[in-house]
């Protein structure tokens, strides 16, 4: 059973949308801001996701980058009020799968959302990341360094995974924060620091560099 995300703010149009997918075998969850929208959308808890653009908290086009540079590959369909070609143009460039403007018809609705998900089924599945000898399976949630299998705990499995998406990217504290733990963090706080040190014990001190003054990149070679 395909699990969809809506991301509407407006309750009459959620509850539309939600009702609709659910009679034709959906399961769904309604996020009504941004930010709630990116944090479900990080989860890899979803299939696909309808988005509106003009949320409350992170608007679309933010949540739909930031998606997008977290190198997630769920399907993304934009359902807005707006319906100016630049807007169309910035949605489609910047990630979204599909966009459909504001009144809509149900029944095509529908038909995109299948005709995403059939695709995405299609695409071959990643399920193990890696960055020369480091790798992390995605399944068992267990990463492999210089030929041991090495347990993560769910925070540093997230943070490591955040690298080997990003491999030789330098990641500031500001990005590591709002990634893995989806909110705003004191920025007094070394919580990063900590758990950059603990993967470092876990596999290798060589495996995570520091950029002084910028953030954390995890060597590409």
């Amino acid at each position: 059973m395909n699990r969809i995300l809506i991301a509407e703010d407006e309750e009459r149009i959620a509850s539309f949308v939600e009702k609709g997918l659910r009679a034709n075998g959906f399961t769904t969850t309604v996020a009504h801001d941004g930010d709630t929208a990116l944090d479900y959308a990080l989860t890899g808890g979803f299939d696909l996701l309808v988005l509106d653009i003009g949320l409350p908290g992170r608007d679309g086009f933010t949540v739909l980058r930031q998606l997008r540079e977290a190198r997630a590959t769920l399907p993304v369909i934009v359902l807005t009020a707006r319906d100016s070609v630049r807007d169309t143009v910035a949605g489609l460039e910047g990630g979204a799968d599909d966009w459909m403007t504001k009144p809509f018809r149900f029944e095509e609705l529908l038909a995109r959302i299948r005709l995403r998900l059939r695709t995405a089924a299609r695409a071959p599945e990643v399920t193990v990341l890696r960055c020369g000898d480091l790798g992390l399976d995605l399944r068992t949630r267990r990463a492999r360094a210089d030929g041991r299998t090495v347990d993560l705990t769910a925070r540093e499995f997230v943070l490591l995974e955040l690298f080997l998406r990003h491999p030789g990217q330098v990641l500031s504290r500001e990005q590591i924060l709002s990634h893995v733990w989806g909110y705003d963090f004191d920025p007094g706080s070394n919580i990063v620091d900590v758990y950059v040190r603990a993967l470092r014990k876990k596999l290798g001190a060589q495996r995570v560099e520091t950029v002084r003054g910028m953030g954390y990149r995890l060597p590409s070679e």
